[in-house]
């Protein structure tokens, strides 16, 4: 359960941290669009869960939570656009390629561990969920070519993409693990999750000012 708060204080982080400002950030100012995307992204997942939902768990049996999918859709997404922001910056110089790549891997280190908590504790086994994970983390390879050799179309579509995908990891967060964590109630292990998912935020935090 421990490691279920630590996944949600690190989607929290990263969408709050991370993904947001730098979506802010890319527009030059605070676009309003911006937050409409977000608002988006949870729309859209409160939609495929329902479907998630109602295509595996209406006879009430679900040995999978939907959130397995849902937060399996959502990193697939940021791992698509990590592989953009990748491309696009070894298209500039080789340098600050190098540099971005560093930042992208230290910046997900602790975004995969928690991903890895969430699929386990969903229902997938250890190695279901090694493998799906990696699977996720593929996009960020198709992102990286389509941006290499489509560059002159691609242009802006991580100002959509980015708080998209920041609006998704907000809805996992904030509807499927928070709700996990309040189906355990002794105080010590509520002391847990606490510090778990500021951990999670915490950790996010360091990053954010570690790579700036």
């Amino acid at each position: 359960m421990a490691l279920v708060g630590f996944s949600c204080g690190a989607l929290i982080g990263g969408a709050f941290i991370h993904l947001l400002p730098e979506s802010l950030e890319e527009t030059g100012q605070a676009h309003e669009s911006i937050l409409y995307y977000a608002i988006a992204g949870i729309i859209v997942f409160f939609i495929m869960e329902k479907f998630l939902y109602w295509r595996h768990c209406h006879e009430e049996k679900c040995p999978i939570h939907t959130f397995v999918y849902l937060n399996l859709i959502g990193d697939g997404v940021h791992n698509f656009i990590d592989g953009m922001i990748i491309a696009g910056s070894f298209i500039i110089s080789y340098s600050i390629g190098i540099a971005t790549t560093l930042a992208v891997i230290f910046h997900e280190i602790p975004q995969e561990i928690g991903d890895f908590g969430v699929l386990v504790y969903g229902g997938l086994s250890k190695w279901k969920a090694l493998a799906y994970n990696f699977v996720s983390a593929l996009t960020a390879v198709a992102g990286s070519l389509l941006t290499y050799y489509l560059a002159s179309y691609t242009q802006g579509i991580d100002v959509f993409l980015v708080p998209f995908a920041a609006g998704g990891f907000i809805y996992i967060a904030a509807t499927d693990l928070m709700p996990e964590l309040h189906k355990r109630n002794q105080a010590k292990e509520s002391l847990i999750q606490l510090l778990a998912l500021l951990t999670g935020i915490g950790l996010m935090s360091i990053l954010k000012t570690l790579l700036a």
